[in-house]
């Protein structure tokens, strides 16, 4: 039986970049660019005025001059005008062009301004810059601002604007199809019969692509067989790149879906893996379409293994192809602290949903949640991580570091 590791490989091992589209830059929020940014002109632009006060030379300054008359005002977006009178000084505001002639900036609080005079409260600097920031300090013309690969969240989008990015070019949205299976489940709006529950998975697992950046579309089919394949035939011709199956992968008289999928060309890759929950998780190929993803139907089981295996495959396909990304997994567990004693004698790596806070050292630490068993879907309600134990040792101390996947 395949490790947990080694399942994580061959999932990623079939991630392949998805190809690039246009949006317009609002559209883009969230998305990973598939272009590179680069400075259109120096940032800043010119050498910008950072507090509202008085711009003055330096040297006069520090030459013992502390009294200066106003020439003139300094405003944001005016062009720039240069100083005429080396012992004079112009009155400025935050993000106007520093005035030629002038190379320091006084703020309004350090000064005394009357009858178009200005009067210095304090000592000069050593240097001139004071209160001014330099042309090109940020970046030069030409500079790269954002590389290929960059996720576009509200600063990048910023950076994106301040060059004249009205539109990006970014990677496409995976688009998956979530496929819940069984008679058992009837819809969200239907009162199930006794021996019926409402269907929950298929939710669970939009809510959770979708935040990952996927196009989401849900099915339900039946257990019967012929209903079971020709839907199936149907979802895998309709050019998704992933269709994730929620149950019916185990070994029970009604898990048809191994076999329709061979039957339907899927190319299974794996099928059980040294975990719990989710043991029973089948993956394959179909060539030219989409990768399968056969989870558990149990819902903590379907969560826990979407997280440790769907998510990471869904980013590694929105990295763009000539990313040191691209094909890798874009998300890594981070380390936290179990503050119980947990005892797992089955020699399976065992997901444990958690509660992260941080104690007043900094330190992440995972607290276990009361889950009874895979079946247990409020277990999960709580939960912000799965942490991950390996098969050995049967004890895991308080105290112990282990990787926990964000949820």
């Amino acid at each position: 039986m395949l490790s947990v590791a080694e399942a994580f490989a061959r999932v990623l091992a079939t991630a392949r970049p998805l190809p690039p589209e246009t949006v317009s830059l609002p559209q883009a929020a969230g998305r990973v660019l598939a272009e590179t940014l680069v400075a259109d002109r120096d940032f800043p632009p010119f050498s910008r005025v950072a507090m509202d006060g008085i711009a003055v030379r330096h040297a006069a300054w520090a030459g013992g001059q502390m009294e200066f008359p106003i020439e003139y005002v300094q405003y944001a977006g005016a062009p720039a005008r240069p100083l005429q009178n080396p012992q004079a000084a112009i009155e400025v505001m935050t993000g106007a062009v520093l005035p030629p002639g002038t190379d320091v900036v006084v703020r309004y609080e350090d000064i005394l301004l009357a009858n178009e005079r200005a009067t210095i409260q304090i000592p000069p600097p050593a240097t001139p810059g004071a209160n001014v920031h330099r042309q090109a300090a940020d970046r030069r013309a030409g500079d790269v601002l954002l590389p290929v690969g960059t996720s576009l969240g509200p600063a990048e989008l910023a950076v994106a604007a301040t060059v004249g990015a009205a539109e990006l070019a970014v990677a496409r949205p995976a688009r998956l199809a979530v496929v819940s299976t069984g008679d058992e489940l009837v819809g969200v709006h239907e009162t199930p019969l006794p021996h019926q529950i409402r269907r929950s998975n298929a939710y669970a697992l939009q809510a959770l692509f979708t935040q990952a950046g996927a196009e989401v579309s849900l099915f339900h089919l039946p257990d019967a067989p012929a209903e079971l394949r020709d839907g199936l035939s149907t979802i895998l011709g309709a050019g998704f790149d992933a269709v994730v199956l929620s149950g019916a992968v185990s070994k029970g008289r009604a898990d048809h879906l191994p076999g329709l999928l061979r039957e339907l060309g899927v190319v299974e890759i794996f099928h059980e893996v040294n975990q719990r929950p989710g043991k029973p998780l089948w993956f394959g190929a179909r060539a030219g379409g989409p990768v399968v993803f056969g989870l558990p139907g149990n819902p903590v089981s379907t969560f826990l293994t979407a997280c440790r295996y769907v998510r990471p495959w869904l980013r590694a396909c929105q990295q763009p192809a000539g990313t040191a990304e691209a094909g890798a997994a874009t998300e890594v567990p981070a380390p936290a602290v179990l503050t119980v004693d947990i005892q797992f004698k089955p020699r399976l790596a065992h997901f444990v949903p958690v509660r992260l806070t941080v104690d007043p050292a900094g330190r992440r630490l995972a607290t276990p949640l009361r889950v009874g068993g895979s079946g247990d879907l409020m277990g999960l309600v709580g939960a912000t991580a799965v942490l991950e134990l390996p098969p050995e040792p049967a004890l895991f101390p308080a105290g112990s570091v282990w990787p926990a996947w964000a949820l």
